[in-house]
């Protein structure tokens, strides 16, 4: 099981936090009964969604215990936190199911998004955001040097490669073929980042935690240093700071209450 650190994912809540909301912010549901925020860290984006729908019952799910444990001091009538893993939620009765940043992280999760999208209350939403900078240099460069003779007995297999995410486009043919009316784009994100080697701390709260956990200290101190010189080389600091260029995939999808498919006019000529 992967060990997070809340403090240190937090350094760039900012930045990470502007996602979430891009993406929330595409839902349309008016009065869900109930709303789920599927890999919600340490709570406070999922205690937004509390605020929105005043009248909803939201649930903030992680595997970490550690986010967990920093999520339930937000913990307060409507809104609860647990522990949980994506493979095995079940979305039967989800009126909204909002995740962010997760699904990058779980093998097969579009059997997974399929299964979640029959489950789903009629006239629900399902909303996700994942990266799809797999090819971005801080994502490469961590790869090659995994791959390299010096660590790649010690990191195989240990990181994810480009096809750990899909296409936009694959998603938006997967869920409309479930009977989803689908919304997907992309987004590229200008993060200017401040402090030394802040591309290497971003990734050391996300990207690079398995490589951290998979080797002992003075081996992860070794790598990380290898590291940050080939960091230093592809975001270059400049004088306001270094820009760290961010692609994310985003999908909302609305499953139709029978009264919306009802109401739909047939298309001409069927």
């Amino acid at each position: 099981m992967l060990r997070w650190d809340p403090a240190q994912y937090a350094r760039f809540s900012d930045q990470r936090s502007r996602p979430f909301f891009d993406l929330a912010g595409q839902i349309e549901a008016a009065q869900p009964g109930l709303v789920v925020d599927l890999g919600c860290g340490s709570g406070e984006l999922t205690a937004t969604l509390a605020s929105r729908w005043p009248g909803a019952v939201v649930r903030g799910l992680d595997s970490s215990a550690e986010m967990i444990e920093r999520a339930t001091g937000l913990a307060g009538g409507r809104l609860s936190f647990a522990l949980a893993d994506a493979a095995e939620f079940e979305a039967t009765g989800v009126d909204v199911l909002i995740s962010n940043a997760l699904l990058q992280w779980v093998p097969g999760h579009r059997a997974l998004l399929l299964r979640w999208a029959d489950q789903l209350a009629a006239g629900g939403w399902l909303a996700f955001q994942v990266p799809a900078n797999f090819g971005a240099p801080s994502h490469r460069l961590m790869r090659e040097l995994a791959g390299s003779a010096r660590w790649r007995d010690r990191l195989a297999g240990v990181l994810r490669h480009e096809d750990a995410v899909a296409e936009p486009v694959e998603y938006l043919e997967l869920l409309t073929e479930a009977g989803l009316l689908v919304n997907a784009w992309q987004t590229s994100y200008l993060h200017v980042l401040s402090g030394p080697d802040p591309v290497l701390e971003w990734v050391r709260g996300t990207g690079l935690r398995p490589v951290l956990q998979a080797l002992s200290g003075e081996e992860a101190t070794e790598f990380t240093a290898e590291y940050a010189a080939l960091l230093r080389q592809a975001y270059p600091a400049r004088p306001f700071g270094t820009v760290f260029e961010f692609l994310r995939a985003f999908v909302v999808a609305h499953k139709p209450a029978a009264r919306e498919t009802a109401g739909r006019k047939p298309v001409e000529g069927t």
